[in-house]
């Protein structure tokens, strides 16, 4: 087993006794060294014909490589060989099921005096180590939000059902102070990912300038390692809360090193701590991280003379962009066309919505909410309509034709009034029909006709053939027809003027 190299301090006070003349056993004896040791030092020394003051002037590892340079690894010429190698390593090792023990087996097949396997496998990594060197980030306060997912889930018991469903632990972190949340969802869907940072955010008291989040798919459709494609609630998101969002390069967790390092802190000052607690619910596990997650930001720092949490409050919280008044809701897009019915059908809520008629036949825009729905035609908005839930209609009076807007404004009052507005006596009629007990549909169809033909007759007609309707209780759309048609009317205007008075006439006193 090779000994410990020797220490500098003690090699210049072997350098200092050689310059006096002490012997190498002397030497040997005062520094308790070994006499070989000594031997080594001093024919080093003239080998090279180094000036002893000048070694006594130089700064201990500058003095340490000039007795113990070794030999390079790249002065070797098994190791030129090996370099020349190394693209087809690392491609093979790309490659399913192959080891470096394999490709080790191999070199030595062709190369016995190569390198052996401990060494192969070390000059490997160097050179790979070599080839991609990590920088080091400078963090400026309130610039970067890392977010990610934990890859271990927790758990919780659903009282009613007695099911253990999992918890996926959503972790946020400002690199600057360190400062943690985190927060229990059901999935990593778009929704429950944007509901936990909307939570976070909320907690933190506003917002980044940027937001990192990983490459999953509720906040990235496309990742790319230069511009990766957003999903569209999630450009929303940030357009209300005013960040931008850069999402790591994909397969380089490097780039979020903050978050990654915070996650395997979680485990094990959160996860560790709440292993042997039962929770009945997601709000439970909640407020269970919520409490361990700010020990864990209010415990002393390694090296630091503060915490996690004093640096957020001093430093950090007072540089957030302030939060909007409103939260954020998700929307959702569609395109849509306008049916005959003047209607969309929005297939998510099995549901009609009403536009204004004129737009029939067109394409429209759909932007919905979880209580809202707006709708665009040709960039200017046509319809607002509450959003409802299962099937349906929901319409606006003012987006209905004529014709529509009468047949939905339908009523016995409707009627009386528009009957009296055109003539006294065609109120009247209207009146005596809607008190017969006959079905609302039929009344309606009847005062139609009835409409109809007072605009097609002469008013003073009309009214006569009204009053002559009224006293013979003829209410019906075709006897008012027969009665002008057959003018029966007129009868009505014949009074009864008695007998003429004549010679001829005979008095009740002649039959007695």
């Amino acid at each position: 087993m090779a000994g410990k190299p020797t220490r500098m301090s003690k090699i210049k006070q072997l350098l200092r006794l050689h310059q006096q003349g002490v012997s190498n056993r002397g030497i040997g004896r005062e520094l308790g060294l070994y006499k070989a040791t000594v031997n080594s030092y001093i024919d080093k020394l003239k080998l090279h014909g180094y000036d002893i003051d000048q070694l006594l002037e130089l700064e201990d590892p500058v003095l340490e490589a000039k007795f113990m340079a070794g030999t390079a690894a790249y002065t070797q010429d098994k190791f030129t060989v090996f370099r020349e190698q190394i693209p087809y390593f690392e491609k093979e090792l790309g490659r399913a099921h192959i080891t470096r023990k394999l490709l080790w087996d191999e070199y030595k097949l062709n190369h016995p005096d190569g390198y052996s396997y401990p060494q192969f496998c070390y000059h490997l990594k160097q050179l790979k180590v070599a080839r991609h060197p990590v920088a080091i980030l400078d963090h400026q306060a309130a610039e970067k939000l890392y977010v990610d997912f934990a890859g271990d889930t927790m758990s919780y018991i659903d009282r009613e059902t007695g099911e253990v469903l999992k918890a996926h632990i959503f972790v946020a972190c400002l690199p600057y102070s360190d400062y943690t949340f985190t927060m229990a969802v059901s999935s990593q869907t778009t929704d429950d990912f944007l509901y936990a940072l909307s939570s976070a955010l909320r907690h933190l008291g506003g917002s980044a300038k940027i937001l990192t989040p990983d490459n999953l798919k509720a906040a990235v459709i496309k990742s790319d390692r230069y511009e990766p494609d957003l999903n569209r609630l999630m450009e929303d998101f940030a357009n209300h809360y005013g960040f931008v969002v850069i999402p790591a390069r994909s397969r380089h967790p490097r780039d979020k090193a903050a978050v990654e390092n915070q996650v395997k802190i979680i485990y094990r000052r959160v996860y560790a701590k709440l292993r042997d607690t039962t929770f009945f619910s997601l709000a439970e596990l909640n407020r269970a991280l919520l409490e361990k997650t700010m020990e864990h930001n209010q415990t002393r720092m390694q090296q630091k003379p503060y915490t996690r949490q004093e640096k957020f409050l001093a430093e950090e919280k007072n540089k957030l962009t302030a939060l909007p008044p409103t939260d954020f809701e998700v929307k959702y897009y569609a395109q849509l066309r306008v049916a005959n019915n003047n209607c969309i059908y929005l297939g998510r809520d099995k549901h009609y919505y009403s536009v204004p008629y004129c737009h029939i036949g067109k394409k429209v825009q759909v932007i919905y909410t979880r209580t809202l729905v707006q709708i665009f035609c040709e960039g200017t908005c046509v319809a607002t309509h509450r959003r409802a839930a299962g099937y349906g209609y929901t319409t606006l009076r003012e987006h209905l034709c004529s014709t529509h807007r009468h047949y939905k404004d339908r009523s016995p009052d409707y009627y009386i009034a528009k009957a009296r507005e055109r003539s006294h006596m065609l109120g009247l009629l209207v009146e005596k029909n809607f008190e017969q007990n006959l079905v609302p549909e039929m009344i309606y169809r009847r005062c139609d006709g009835l409409l109809s033909l007072q605009r097609k007759t002469d008013p003073v007609i009309f009214d006569k053939a009204c009053r002559f309707a009224l006293d013979n209780n003829m209410l019906s759309c075709k006897s008012l027809i027969r009665i002008i048609d057959n003018k029966t009317y007129i009868q009505h205007e014949l009074e009864f003027k008695g007998l003429p008075r004549h010679l001829n006439i005979r008095g009740k006193n002649y039959y007695y």
